[in-house]
């Protein structure tokens, strides 16, 4: 059993996530869950809600998620399926929450080396546990018995360390083909770390308002995560039509989300809301100032108006010819971010 103790309010993130990821969490049995927080010199306390580890950072108490309904179909013989840590408070605008998320990142990466997994929970994170509104992304080190992830949490970042399989049969059990049955993406390295690693199915949108939902949710949150997550993503849509399947407009997005729409001449795009160079200038950025012609410049971490974008982009796809939502096609260009092959899954939306 690890032995370190210790956690003061000097800690780092690093030094505390070092100490997590070599401590023995006991086969996350009830006596192995104890012997976890004394080995960390933190002492228990039970809570109505849950138990809560008392660990004197000035971000908050760890706490534990022991095994209810929600998790019991997913555990072999674990009591507890996580140990979530704060690690950082800011203020909750959706600048500030991926600025500090941001910061932890670069910390532990340097500390831990670049996570073998990351992405973002979407609106359901693990065993059906909801995320800040700002946005959900996490990283993860994924290892054996247990995997320690950075995840956006209530007030700021959080460490979590959990079993690994746990987690892993909660997301891989949720592909089961039915709308909305998986949010948020996913991407992973080719590192050894993820070998074994399963990969749930797909869902497919069904109708033109589970696009505008889905695009609704991903736009909205897009550049907070990106952000914190320190990627940027660039996203071509084309649009399956009589004509084939031209490119019809390209999503880019860093520290703020930026569209181009590539539209059929017969179309008028500004009536379907599109701008030019001259009242969105800061895509110039992105784009040279007539390549495309109609853009729109969302804005940085919490501006996006996504049910706004959703409708129009779903407007222009319409407008275009593209008859079905299945015909409205992500470019394959977008698995491929920093290294991650990433799977979009809340957008209900084939990769080609």
């Amino acid at each position: 059993m690890n032995a370190q103790r210790g956690s003061t309010e000097t800690e780092t993130v690093a030094e505390l996530a070092r100490r997590l990821v070599a401590a023995d969490s006991g086969g996350w049995t009830p006596d192995g869950v104890k012997a976890l927080a004394a080995g960390l010199g933190w002492a228990w306390s039970d809570t109505p809600a849950h138990p809560v580890l008392v660990t004197g950072r000035s971000a908050g108490d760890a706490r534990l998620r022991p095994v209810g309904r929600f998790e019991e179909r997913y555990v072999d013989g674990e009591s507890y399926v996580e140990l979530a840590v704060p690690v950082a408070e800011a203020a909750p605008d959706a600048a500030a929450q991926a600025a500090a998320f941001r910061d932890a990142l670069r910390e532990l990466t340097g500390a831990l080396g670049k996570p073998s997994v990351m992405g973002s929970h979407g609106d359901m994170g693990p065993f059906y546990g909801s995320g800040p509104l700002w946005g959900a992304p996490f990283v993860r080190w994924r290892g054996r018995p247990d995997t320690l992830e950075l995840r956006a949490g209530r007030t700021g970042p959080e460490l979590v360390l959990q079993p690994t399989d746990p987690a892993e049969n909660w997301f891989w059990r949720q592909g089961v083909g039915e709308e909305y049955s998986i949010s948020g993406f996913f991407g992973s390295t080719r590192d050894r770390a993820n070998a074994g690693l399963g990969y749930p199915g797909r869902w497919t949108a069904r109708s033109w308002e589970t696009v505008t939902r889905s695009l609704d949710a991903f736009l909205g949150a897009l550049p907070a995560e990106t952000t914190a997550l320190g990627i940027t993503i660039g996203m071509p849509f084309y649009g399956r039509n009589d004509r084939g399947a031209p490119l019809l407009y390209d999503v880019t997005c860093g520290d703020r989300l930026s569209i181009g729409c590539f539209a059929p001449d017969d179309l008028d795009p500004a009536a379907l809301g599109w701008g030019t160079v001259a009242q969105h200038p800061a895509t110039a950025s992105v784009w040279s100032d007539d390549d495309p012609v109609w853009r729109v410049d969302a804005g940085g971490p919490g501006e996006p108006e996504g049910r706004r974008l959703a409708e129009m982009l779903v407007a222009t796809a319409r407008a275009a010819g593209v008859s079905e939502p299945t015909d409205l096609i992500v470019g394959g260009e977008a698995s491929y971010v920093d290294g991650y092959d990433v799977t979009y899954y809340g957008l209900g939306l084939p990769t080609g």
